[in-house]
């Protein structure tokens, strides 16, 4: 008997698209998105074929780090807008039959929120990991207060970490609480108020921030699977249709743990992020130096391996069971889009008919339906440089509706934008694809509308996977067929089966089937009907 419930049916086909607010649209012409401009364009997320929107951070905040710094939890950031403005959008997503999930980011704050204020003038508070003690344990940050000591921040200095209490507390460490401390115990309580207030204002669910850093010291993360196995039970029984997507990166410990799904990330799990770097990281983006240096299967030179991603897709869906997803995105803001040179938008269906015919979620970054390009050279905005070879801006530029004065984002002088729009001349934009029917935007529309309308594409069905090097041939079910190529050569395969020498296309180009094999040209994807 599982431990919840299973997952709500309705994620079982969801289409999932992140939306990074202050860069998708700007209504009011202050040069920054906000809850009004993403409610303008619902209608090209429900053209699309989308149903699930991931809004980052839209929390009041400092927006030291783009709003992963809450200075308060219940009230939206002015910026985007008022707690209408975000009502409004969640009831006309509604209507054109889109969810919302929020990010909530469970496992700090800002130094400005008022909880830690209270607590750097209290010793006797305890909502943060906190160290009374000079010197100072490595890693905390001094008291900017009255009191004494220090505050273990979880990522950048202005972000104290929660005191979700220590797997391994040591009595000679006052500030190792364990996790049943009343500490603790407080922030799971607001973590459930937190939660509870947007649930029941119709938000469908959330996708948790740095979910698994919440307990410290917790060896192979048991602490902090069982607080999250405890909220989920609590969800299950007061919110049950909504769901809890998490930013873990290891699918076979944080869904079993109580999450609806997890995604395969840049980093996480035991090879820190390998099988999805493995699928699209070019080197040349977003990259750090103890990444391994090889090449990935979506490269042109066809040098890289798709066994990696398999090993790992198999291990976490075994570890699973039934509970819940996996989910796969083409890129997020913290990670190269997946036009990242030297990949170039001739690769990218290939990419596409993988990503949304794998029995995993979809999750589209916004605008890499139009493969907009990951931007190098930006300034460092928000926090988004994290090192020389690791600027997160490059996936955070203004969203290009169309090839007007300011790419139809806003109306602000450019030099008020949040960021600087691509300069590329020939920059794609929504309204130009939507035009041409051989646009990328048609092909991943295309395909969205294939795995909903094909049981056998959907996440529910099996996968077999007849050949693993170039081109990658898999089964979905009982009666399809996919052939990609990501090399920019032709690439030959057998046939897995004489029966498939008949099958039909439904999508795709430069790939024959034939009693000889498969042959799949430079770039060439399809999906067939056998």
């Amino acid at each position: 008997m599982l431990p919840f419930r299973p997952a709500p049916s309705w994620l079982a086909d969801a289409v999932l698209y992140q939306i990074y607010p202050q860069s998708f649209a700007d209504a009011n012409g202050d040069g920054i998105g906000d809850f009004a401009g993403i409610a303008a364009h619902l209608d090209h997320l429900a053209w699309l074929g989308v149903d699930t929107v991931w809004i980052n951070p839209c929390f009041a905040s400092p927006m030291r780090d783009a709003g992963y710094d809450v200075s308060d939890y219940l009230t939206v950031a002015p910026r985007y807008g008022t707690d209408d403005d975000l009502a409004d959008l969640v009831e006309r997503a509604r209507r054109h039959g889109i969810r919302v999930l929020l990010d909530l980011v469970a496992g700090h704050t800002a130094v400005e929120h008022p909880w830690f204020r209270a607590a750097a003038d209290d010793p006797s508070d305890h909502r943060y990991v906190w160290a009374d003690a000079d010197p100072l344990p490595s890693g905390f940050v001094a008291s900017p207060g009255t009191r004494p000591g220090g505050y273990l921040p979880n990522y950048f200095d202005f972000q104290p970490a929660l005191n979700f209490g220590y797997a391994r507390p040591d009595p000679a460490e006052p500030w190792r609480q364990p996790v049943d401390a009343e500490g603790p115990r407080a922030n799971r309580r607001a973590l459930r108020a937190i939660m509870d207030h947007w649930l029941t204002r119709g938000i469908s669910g959330f996708r948790v921030d740095m979910a698994s850093s919440l307990v410290k010291d917790d060896p192979g993360k048991k602490e902090t699977a069982r607080l999250w196995t405890e909220l989920r039970g609590w969800l299950d029984e007061a919110h049950p249709d909504a769901v809890l997507l998490s930013e873990w990166g290891d699918p076979a410990v944080s869904v079993p743990a109580g999450f609806h799904g997890d995604f395969f990330l840049q980093f996480g799990g035991a090879t820190d992020g390998g099988p999805l770097r493995s699928l699209w990281n070019t080197g040349t983006g977003t990259d750090r130096d103890e990444w391994d240096p090889v090449p990935c299967y979506f490269g042109a030179a066809g040098k890289g391996s798709f066994a990696g991603f398999a090993a790992a897709y198999a291990e976490a869906t075994e570890a699973i069971g039934e509970p819940g997803h996996i989910a796969l995105p083409t890129s997020n803001h913290d990670f190269s889009r997946l036009a990242c040179a030297p990949r170039d938008a001739a690769q990218l269906p290939a990419a596409y008919a993988f990503q949304l015919t794998w029995p995993t979620l979809p999750a589209i970054h916004y605008g890499d339906e139009i493969g907009m390009r990951y931007v190098p050279g930006l300034p460092d905005v928000e926090g988004s440089v994290l090192t020389p070879r690791y600027n997160r801006a490059g996936s955070r530029t203004p969203m290009q509706w169309d090839d007007g004065p300011g790419a139809g984002f806003s109306t602000a002088p450019p030099e008020r934008f949040y960021l600087p729009l691509d300069p590329d001349p020939a920059r794609p934009s929504v309204a130009a694809q939507r035009r041409d029917p051989g646009s990328l935007l048609h092909t991943v529309r295309e395909l969205i509308r294939l795995r909903r309308t094909t049981p056998d594409l959907g996440s529910g069905s099996p996968v077999r996977v007849h050949n693993d090097g170039y081109p990658l041939v898999y089964s979905r079910g009982e009666h399809h067929l996919v052939v990609v190529n990501p090399s920019d050569r032709t690439a030959t395969a057998p046939l897995p089966d004489p029966a498939h020498a008949r099958a039909t296309r439904l999508i795709g180009e430069g790939v024959t089937v034939g009693p000889d094999g498969i042959s799949a040209g430079p770039f060439g994807y399809a999906v067939l009907r056998h």
